[in-house]
């Protein structure tokens, strides 16, 4: 995984100090200078960190005194008694829940914890941040379905793979954003079982080994691009409250005045007529089609 922003780092140093219980509820945190001190780094860098460990209710404001460790909310599971013990699973499977019903950009740890009943602080004892999380709901979200035996073709093989990872992200729309990085992948076992499947699938074919990843990464683009521009609609039909349909009868007027000057002729002509009408998931089976095409004529395949 990427090397945390310095910010980040410092905020989990001081978050690991109080759950071993170098600090507890009460005690005062490092101050924004002595922070610079300590990390040498700059006074913006120091805010932000503190600035996290209030976020996450982990830390609170005391005048007069600075920033200190927040209290445990009485009654919070893993604060301490008897409680039963969280476990990473629970979490996981929270956060997923959030992320399913409303989006990653709205999944913070305290939201996590809130929707368990416990502490911020009890998820930082299984989970060390947002980071880590994701990851580990990206694992999880990977590992729902089997792919299956691998075929013997391999067009049968790379075709099932993308079907495959696009059922993934109509269930789990989030994850084609937290998944976008192609130079920075997500190191997850379920993530990378997917890729060793479709090398797999690639085994039999005269392919380079640069070929070959090549081709696993153009699909996996292909398919991570279109449930993307999913989710994107989704959130426009949301955000609207109106559907494909109604939208494009309230704009129609303003794409027939602008194509009325004769500018774009090639444009009116493949548009004209009441067949005209653009589906993602249709979309999706053209687009797949021609690129196995283009991945069979590499190999000297006809298309199927």
């Amino acid at each position: 995984m990427p090397t945390q922003p310095p910010y980040l780092a410092i905020a989990a140093e001081l978050r690991r100090r109080v759950q071993v219980g170098e600090l507890g509820p009460g005690d005062r945190l490092p101050s924004t200078r002595a922070i610079t001190r300590e990390w040498g780094v700059a006074m913006a860098t120091a805010t932000k960190a503190l600035a996290v460990l209030r976020q996450e209710g982990l830390a609170r404001p005391e005048p007069g005194v600075g920033t200190v460790v927040a209290p445990v909310a009485k009654g919070a599971r893993g604060g301490g008694g008897a409680a039963r013990p969280l476990a990473r699973e629970e979490i996981v499977t929270a956060a997923l829940e959030l992320a399913d019903a409303e989006g990653l950009h709205t999944l913070t740890m305290r939201r996590v914890a809130t929707k368990l009943g416990v502490s911020t602080m009890a998820l930082y004892r299984h989970v060390p941040g947002k980071p880590e999380l994701i990851r580990l709901m990206t694992d999880a979200a990977c590992g729902e379905v089997p792919l299956g035996p691998v075929p013997a073709h391999w067009r049968t093989g790379l075709e099932h793979g993308a079907r495959w990872l696009r059922d993934v992200y109509a269930r789990h729309p989030w994850l084609a954003h937290a998944m976008a990085s192609y130079t920075r992948p997500v190191a997850t076992p379920n993530a990378m079982a997917y890729t060793e499947w479709i090398l797999r699938a690639m085994r039999g074919t005269p392919l380079t080994r640069a070929q070959k990843i090549h081709t696993h990464l153009a699909i996996f683009a292909y398919v991570q691009g279109l449930s993307m521009a999913d989710d994107l609609e989704e959130q426009a039909r949301q955000d609207s409250g109106i559907s494909d349909d109604e939208w494009m009868e309230q704009n129609e007027p303003r794409f027939d005045a602008i194509q009325s000057g004769g500018a774009y002729p090639e444009l009116a002509l493949v548009t004209s007529g009441d067949w005209f009408g653009l589906d993602l998931r249709t979309l999706f089976e053209f687009g797949l089609g021609r690129t196995l095409d283009g991945i069979a004529s590499l190999i000297d395949e006809t298309s199927a």
